[in-house]
């Protein structure tokens, strides 16, 4: 078995995008290469270290028990790479490097162009690569505990989950949102248990908005129905208009409709919140610690808390 001398950086990159992606073409496109060139460098991986180290017979495509060991190794390597290229970037005079930042659908107090904007103005030799993940906050906390994103924007009420470090950014009350003729239209606020048994549209499990509404529910010990499932608030509007079903959805995100009604819920605690994360005992990148240190400064000049 080889000792792993020869081991190139591309090469492990190319295998951890296999794994990210769970396929080659996928891979491909991410690292705007052809596939064959993807193939060959994991198949020259595999045989410097002597392993067989993806199953491609599964969909999508899985890491091997080796390849499964490799990964954290693998991505720690392109870690201390991305160290070592930002350490001689600040020396020559030029942040650089790339910042895998993960988004929610549902950002509310954070302009998302014009803070990407202001960190090209001030770095312009750093690309920032935007991944949204369908599982929402879930897919996103799981993706930095994998170092598979730098930061993210994400919405977890409670305690920081297990391998994350959260920095509070804003708040917003969810409000009931209901059609104009609906029965509760005309209610200056409603509890939980006002809301028993209705319909009602709402976000994946996984999402914070989502997880906001079970715990409101569960504590109350009230019973509600979700008839279908979004993943934008713009869409749950649209939803909520033709009688789907109402929703809760934080009052930050919503805009004037004239056929729908916000109602405040009270006696329940029905805050969204939203916070900038990292993975924990790993430090992220020069490029990555210049955008955290760029929306903590504009959160706290332009948002503070949204309810």
């Amino acid at each position: 078995m080889c000792d792993g001398a020869g081991v190139e950086l591309r090469h492990l990159t190319y295998f951890l995008a296999v794994v990210d992606e769970g396929g080659f073409t996928r891979a491909a496109t991410r690292l705007h290469v052809v596939q064959s060139a993807v193939s060959a460098g994991v198949r020259a991986l595999e045989r410097e270290l002597g392993a067989t180290l993806l199953d491609r017979e599964r969909q999508p495509v899985a890491p091997t028990d080796a390849g499964a060991a490799l990964l954290p190794h693998a991505r720690a390597t392109l870690d201390a790479a991305r160290e070592a290229r930002d350490a001689v970037g600040a020396v020559r005079g030029g942040l650089r490097g790339t910042v895998r930042l993960g988004t929610l659908t549902t950002a509310g107090t954070v302009d998302l162009p014009a803070l990407l904007g202001a960190m090209h103005r001030r770095h312009p030799g750093v690309l920032v690569r935007l991944v949204a993940d369908p599982s929402g906050s879930a897919g996103l906390v799981a993706a930095l505990r994998e170092h598979r994103l730098d930061v993210a924007f994400v919405s977890v009420p409670g305690p920081a989950p297990a391998g994350v470090d959260l920095v509070p950014l804003a708040t917003s009350p969810m409000d009931l949102v209901v059609p104009r003729d609906h029965p509760l239209a005309a209610r200056a606020g409603v509890t939980v248990p006002d809301l028993a048994d209705l319909d009602f549209v709402d976000f994946p499990e996984g999402y914070g908005n989502r997880a906001v509404t079970d715990r409101a529910f569960g504590a109350a010990g009230v019973r509600r129905r979700v008839t279908i499932e979004i993943t934008d608030v713009r869409a749950g509007t649209d939803y909520i208009r033709h009688g789907l079903g109402v929703g809760l959805l934080p009052r930050v995100v919503l805009g004037e409709d004239a056929a729908l009604v916000q109602v405040p819920v009270r006696g329940a605690d029905v805050t969204w919140p939203l916070q900038l994360a990292t993975a924990s005992g790993r430090r992220p990148g020069a490029a990555a610690r210049a955008l955290v240190e760029l929306v903590r400064a504009r959160t706290g000049e332009a948002s503070g808390p949204a309810g």
